[in-house]
């Protein structure tokens, strides 16, 4: 794990800011109080369109819970997981600063999806995440570096399964905020269509296999 979060520095930030952020919430109390929860940077339909606490857009993606010990831990574990499987690997195919304009402009894309509903309260990585995974699939197909390899293209498959699976999970589980995944999906899904790829320059006369090219 720490071998492989040395090249994909960002989601190692990313990483420890979430696990900074639960610390905040056990110091508060606001892992197991969803009213101080939502003070130190929930979001809702209020928050954002009446009082314009446009912060909460970006805080809210560092905290996790559903108002409960379990469901809190749980939400975290596998969001830390997730952020781990799907993020070292964009970071590492396509760069650092892509990854990051992705994972913010996606999460808050998804928590604007959310606040649209009144009386309804969220935070997570949730919708970061699924961005990711939506931007995975036609990032791949766009690459002049990864469009051609089977890994690569064996990565999208495996992003659309588990985006379908945890779509259908979210409608069987109330608690869970499947708008906020379906907002980062589509954000997610239109930038790896839209952001430009470079092409990467011929190889040097001397070498065959060139690796070092922009991505």
């Amino acid at each position: 794990m720490i071998g492989r979060m040395k090249g994909a520095p960002a989601t190692f930030g990313l990483f420890v800011a979430i696990v900074i952020g639960f610390l905040v919430e056990v110091a508060t109390g606001a892992w197991k109080n969803p009213d101080t929860l939502h003070t130190i940077g929930a979001v809702s339909h209020v928050d954002v369109f009446h009082d314009h606490e446009y912060w909460r857009l970006v805080a809210a993606m560092f905290l996790h819970g559903d108002g409960t010990t379990a469901g809190t831990v749980l939400h975290l574990a596998l969001n830390l997981f997730a952020l781990y499987q799907i993020g070292t690997l964009y970071e590492m195919m396509f760069g650092s600063r892509r990854f990051l304009l992705i994972y913010f402009a996606t999460g808050i894309v998804s928590f604007i999806t959310t606040a649209m509903r009144p009386g309804v309260s969220s935070v997570g990585a949730s919708g970061a995440i699924f961005g990711i995974m939506g931007a995975f699939v036609f990032s791949v197909f766009r690459s002049p570096k990864w469009r051609h390899q089977r890994v690569a293209r064996s990565i999208v498959v495996q992003c659309v399964f588990w985006i379908l699976m945890n779509i259908v999970i979210g409608t069987q589980v109330a608690r869970i905020d499947n708008y906020a995944h379906l907002g980062g999906l589509a954000a997610g899904l239109l930038l790896g269509a839209l952001l430009p790829h470079r092409t990467p320059p011929p190889p040097p006369t001397s070498v065959i296999d060139v690796q070092s090219w922009d991505r």
